[in-house]
Formats: C-alpha cells, structure tokens, sequence
C-alpha cells in the first residue's frame, strides 16, 4: 500500500532512530555529491544534475513514498519530510518536489490501480521524472487553467499554454492538468510527445529551474487520462507540495544559521570575534528560535499529512508554509547583513539562500494567500 492509501498513525515529534538514521545518510550523501561548487556549476547549466539524482534513486529516495510493489520503499511524508530538510540544506539541483511529491502524489491519488502499475516503478527507479504541469502563463491556478483537452478520435488533443513548470526541461513526462467538457482532468504525457514546445523561463532561482510548456494538438490516447479523482490527485499533490517545501525551507535556515554563526565566530572586528557583540548575539538568537518554531510547524504539518487527518491539516500546511516562508526570507536577509560587504558578492553562498527563499515564498502562493486560508478555516 502507498503513503497515501495506507495513513500512517501519528508518529511522536521526536525522529525514531531509523528517521535519524536516515538524515545522517542523506546529509553525507549530498555533502559529498552536491557541494556548493557542484551547484554552481550545475545551475548555470539547466538546472538539473543527473548525476545527484541517479545517487538519489540509488539509495530509495526518488520513489520514498511509492508503494513497495511498484518498486517504492513504501515510507511516508514524515521520512520524505527529513529528505527535505537535507535537500533544503545542500540547494540540491534535482526534481524531487516536481517528481517524487507533485507528480508522485497526482498518480497515487488520481490513478487507477493498472495506471500506478505501469507508471510508478520507472519513477521509483529514477529512469522517469515527473512534472506536474496545472499554471496558466500567468501563474495562476483558476478553475480553467492553461491547456484544455478536446475528443479526438479514441483519444484526446491537448492545447494550449502552461507556464511555470517546476523541472519542466528535465522532465521525462508530464502530469498535465486540462479543461475537458467534465471538468478538470489529469493527463499522464511522455515529455518528448509530438506537438510539446518546452522553453526555459528567466528565474531569480538557477538552482530550481520552471519552464513555460507549449501544446499544439498534442495527441494522447484515452488511458492517459488518469481514472480517478482528478480534482482530488491535484488538491492532494499540491498539498503535499506545501508542506514539503516547507521542510525544504527548514533546511535552509537552519543551513544559514549554522553558517552566519560559524562567521560570527571567526570574524574579528575591533579585536574580538564579531559573535561577542551584542547585536549579533541577539539577531543570531531570534534566528534560532525562529528556525526552530519553523522546524516545529513543518514537522507537524509532514505528520498530519502522514496520517491523513485531514482537517489538522487544513490548518497545520497553511500555518507551516506562510511561517516557514517567512522566516527562510528573514533569515537570509540577516545573514547576509551579518556577513557584512562579503554577504553582498556573487562569490558568497549568501544570495545562493537568499534566492531559494524569496522563490519558494511565492510558490504554491504567498504567505498572505496562506494565513487567508487559515482565516477561512478558523472562521477568522
């Protein structure tokens, strides 16, 4: 059974020793693969580093939460979530929110059981990369997004526009949200297919590339439409998109506050390390009490997710994602005040951190666009 059909029982806020475990292992894997000079060299590339991701997929990680019969590790979100963290700590250039969450999660939700069959072992393998394509040029998610599909003999014709498709370039299929006279569905497309124009989009980001994704009378068959509840495998993927993300902006504070105060003790200024000063002092705490707090929300909001209590969740994903985005941005901006005139040069990681925040702050929409879903929730 897959995370998503089998709901976890609610684990303890504490990781359990194979959970720990398990970020030791990823922690030295992507230390050792994917140093700040590899990510460097890999974001002004495209984006994507194949080799990280073929090590990822060596170690179980790419299909974490698929179903062990369709050649998955069988976890769940709170294991996923820990990845996360690592990943958010390294800038890692690899597809897991657009494969192993969005994409992964439209087909266990959405599918049918011949469907996650035939699809899901090559992405637990990491030959298939997902991308999950449901924005209109704009960026928005309306109730018509960008692509609508039309009967076309024993199949249907997609057409249309998409825009900012997280790993849209790498991607070797598509999870394609369009218009049909029902209704919403979803699309499982070979990225490669005739009549799909894929162009790369200028991002603040190099280290998570999105695409603008172009149909012209894309012609798929019948099966490819995924049988289930599409509204629900969309709902479901970018759920698990929020929270997830939001673990991966844990990682980064807590990156760049181990980073910003290993500098505050190294840095000398009027003979005594800048650490010893108080200003610093204090901004380095509100940092570490805000990352934790951070940690905290993400955390809960990964169990709940896990254990599918949907209404907690309702509330923990919002709080996490808005909290969480907020304080990865604040953080940053502090470190790089913290570094002084270094902080400020292409050569630093600073801006590496400080990008990553201010484009994750928006995706799945911004703080303001979460705490008015919490408001809707608790009836604010």
């Amino acid at each position: 059974m897959s995370a998503l059909t089998a709901p976890a029982p609610v684990q303890p806020f504490v990781l359990s020793d194979e959970q720990r475990a398990l970020t030791e292992m990823v922690r030295d894997m992507l230390q050792s693969a994917s140093p700040t000079e590899r990510v460097r060299e890999v974001m002004m590339d495209g984006g994507f580093d194949q080799t990280t991701y073929a090590q990822l997929a060596e170690l179980g990680l790419t299909g974490l939460t698929i179903a062990e019969e369709h050649g998955g590790a069988g976890a769940s979100f709170v294991e996923l979530s820990v990845v996360f963290e690592e990943l958010g700590r390294r800038l890692a250039c690899v597809p897991m929110l657009s494969s192993a969450v969005l994409g992964t999660t439209a087909i266990q939700v959405a599918a049918s059981a011949e469907q996650q069959a035939a699809w899901l072992p090559d992405v637990a393998a990491g030959t298939a990369r997902l991308a999950l394509v449901h924005l209109d040029p704009a960026g928005r998610l309306a109730a018509d997004p960008g692509v609508r599909a039309s009967a076309s003999g024993d199949g249907v014709t997609l057409d249309g526009t998409a825009g900012y498709v997280i790993d849209g370039m790498s991607a070797t299929h598509l999870v394609v949200a369009a218009t049909t006279d029902e209704g919403l569905k979803l699309f499982h497309v070979p990225a490669d297919a005739d009549g799909i124009e894929r162009r790369p989009i200028d991002v603040l980001d190099l280290t998570r590339p999105q695409a603008t994704i172009v149909f012209s009378g894309v012609e798929v068959a019948a099966d490819a439409a995924l049988a289930g509840n599409s509204q629900a495998g969309l709902h479901a993927a970018l759920t698990a998109g929020v929270v997830m993300l939001a673990c991966e902006q844990v990682g980064g504070t807590r990156e760049v506050l181990a980073r910003t105060t290993q500098y505050a003790r190294e840095r000398v200024q009027f003979g005594r390390a800048i650490g010893s000063f108080q200003a610093v002092k204090h901004r380095l705490a509100e940092m570490l009490v805000q990352s934790e707090s951070a940690r905290s929300a993400a955390y809960h909001a990964a169990r709940m997710l896990a254990a599918h209590e949907i209404e907690e969740l309702r509330v923990a994903a919002p709080l996490a994602k808005s909290y969480c985005s907020e304080v990865y941005e604040r953080s940053t901006a502090d470190s790089i005040q913290l570094h002084g005139g270094i902080g400020f040069t292409w050569e630093h990681d600073a801006h590496l951190f400080f990008k990553r925040a201010k484009s994750s702050k928006l995706m799945f929409g911004s703080p303001k666009h979460h705490r008015a879903l919490l408001a809707d929730v608790l009836g604010l």
